[in-house]
């Protein structure tokens, strides 16, 4: 799970890589015979019992630094990634952040280019609220209106949504399954795990060789298994 790419001198939430960091951890995956993929890629991958060297890349929030900064190295290591975005916020900022800093999001042009060039786009909900929160109303826009939105964007189908900030209860884990995503992000979901509430793991500026390894023998142990294919 990453989601900015780029100047992190201020950084209070913790969501920023350098470049610099990000190609050294994908160098890691490659030296290692593993693979980043798109999480529809890994999926059908694990439905066909191949998936043993594929990791599942994610970046959440559809910054405008994955266009400049993370896709250029995604390409150069053979990577691919699935980018989750937010189409309520087209061009705008991570306003729900009050600490700041203020990080552009991709316009539509951005999305589309990134389509284009092989990455897979996903739902981040239209506007990055908490869904356990929502009322009725805005569950349905964020999880289904969103969907709506990038399909026409995109013109391709979407299969996944991530829930903003990892929260998720089993109302929002419904409303997405019922609006039709094939499989769905959250973080660390407990006894909600499943297809449509994957866990993943966060990696940051200070997830350096010793550090990956560690958190890749331990993801399995600490999550639990995803049943329900």
């Amino acid at each position: 799970m990453y989601h900015s790419v780029g100047d992190r001198s201020d950084d209070p939430y913790r969501i920023t890589v350098t470049s610099e960091r990000l190609e050294g951890q994908l160098a890691w995956l490659r030296r290692r015979g593993l693979r980043g993929v798109s999480m529809t890629e890994l999926l059908a991958a694990r439905a066909r019992g191949g998936a043993r060297r594929l990791v599942g890349l994610t970046f959440d929030d559809g910054y405008a630094d994955f266009v400049t900064e993370a896709l250029p190295l995604l390409r150069r290591w053979g990577c691919g990634a699935t980018l989750f975005v937010l189409p309520g916020r087209l061009g705008g900022d991570n306003a729900w952040d009050p600490l700041g800093p203020r990080k552009p999001l991709l316009t539509a042009a951005g999305i589309r280019y990134a389509a284009a060039e092989g990455v897979e786009i996903g739902s981040h909900g239209l506007t990055h609220i908490d869904l356990t929160r929502a009322d009725d109303l805005a569950l349905q826009a964020e999880v289904t209106e969103s969907r709506e939105r990038l399909a026409e964007l995109t013109g391709a189908r979407v299969d996944g949504f991530c829930y903003p900030y990892g929260t998720v209860d089993v109302r929002a884990v419904r409303a997405v399954r019922e609006a039709g995503y094939a499989y769905a992000c959250a973080i660390d979901p407990g006894p909600l795990t499943g297809p449509h509430a994957l866990p993943r793991v966060h990696i940051g500026q200070n997830d350096t060789a010793w550090r990956l390894g560690l958190k890749y023998r331990l993801h399995r142990l600490r999550r639990r298994p995803v049943g329900g294919w």
